[in-house]
């Protein structure tokens, strides 16, 4: 399976995503003098906000022996502001760089970068739509810290309307055998539709719930996310969403040994920080793990 552009979880298969996953595990062992990417220049194109995502992929690049030029703020600091469209932009971008990442605040706006680029595109997340290599450093720390993909139940917490990861996570999970999904989340936010209808094509079980506290016996996997106030039309519809699931020491104390909690973050207060030294808190270890994934992915896309 050859894959040109990173678009949405959709384009993978099972196959590919070990494939991936194994080659993600040889990169934490790389050696520096390798440099498998020398004389390649990535851009990084981002319209929203970005610490983990923007860095770990220019981090991945740089370890990979290649070169990074960006834009943090494209939004307001970059053409885009005289009214350039996303297309125009990537076809002038595709001029100076052998790769693009981008982000961007409309959903969609990755795969119209997709169809216009002569050059690779990566997905760094589409406004409310898809975040596919967030997922995938996910299903991989999953593997890492637990040693598997298949035979698992695996909680989604938060806002699984306007989470991106959550709902890429949920659409990777089609790939895996014998999960089942437990989505809890604020009445205003459930997980939307689009996702639950390709579950049900794959089989893939899921519950709604509403208990988290009832929840956490039964799970190996909790993935906590943030309500997200930049995707609420007022301050109060934010209000009346946040809050209702916080992991602190007494959630953490139903939760089974073997257990793992993660979170795409940034947090906000849906994590206490007293947990953090908590060994079955990985979420800083799959921050950490983006950079191996990325690496994989960029030398799987610009190393031919």
């Amino acid at each position: 399976m050859t894959i040109r552009h990173i678009v949405e979880v959709g384009q993978f298969d099972r196959n590919w995503v070990e494939s991936l996953f194994d080659h993600a595990d040889r990169m934490r062992h790389l050696n520096a003098e390798r440099a498998p990417l020398h004389g390649r220049i990535l851009a990084t194109l981002f319209y929203e906000p970005s610490t983990r995502t923007r860095l770990s992929f220019e981090s991945a690049m740089l370890r990979l022996g290649g070169q990074v030029i960006s834009t943090e703020n494209a939004r307001e600091f970059s053409s885009a502001i005289k009214g350039e469209t996303v297309e125009d932009t990537v076809r002038i971008v595709a001029g100076y760089a052998d790769g693009i990442v981008i982000r961007h605040y409309e959903q969609g706006a990755a795969g119209r970068a997709a169809l216009a680029s002569p050059v690779p595109i990566v997905n760094g997340g589409d406004g409310p739509g898809e975040h596919p290599t967030q997922a995938l450093l996910d299903l991989y720390t999953i593997r890492h810290e637990l040693g598997r993909i298949d035979g698992l139940r695996v909680a989604l917490v938060g806002d699984l309307r306007f989470g991106r990861a959550a709902r890429s996570l949920a659409r990777l999970f089609c790939l895996t055998q014998n999960t089942e999904l437990l989505f809890v989340s604020p009445p205003a936010v459930p997980m939307g539709g689009d996702v639950l209808a390709a579950l049900d094509v794959s089989g893939v079980r899921y519950r709604i719930e509403t208990d988290l506290a009832r929840v956490l016996p039964e799970v190996d996997v909790v993935y906590q996310t943030r309500i997200q106030r930049e995707r609420f039309a007022t301050p109060e519809e934010y209000e009346a969403s946040r809050g209702h699931y916080v992991l602190n020491e007494n959630a953490f104390a139903q939760l089974a040994r073997s257990a793992v909690v993660l979170h795409p973050l940034p947090r906000v207060d849906e994590i206490a920080p007293e947990v953090d030294a908590d060994p079955r808190a990985a979420y800083f270890r799959q921050a950490h793990n983006g950079v191996f994934v990325r690496m994989a992915l960029l030398d799987l896309l610009l190393g031919q």
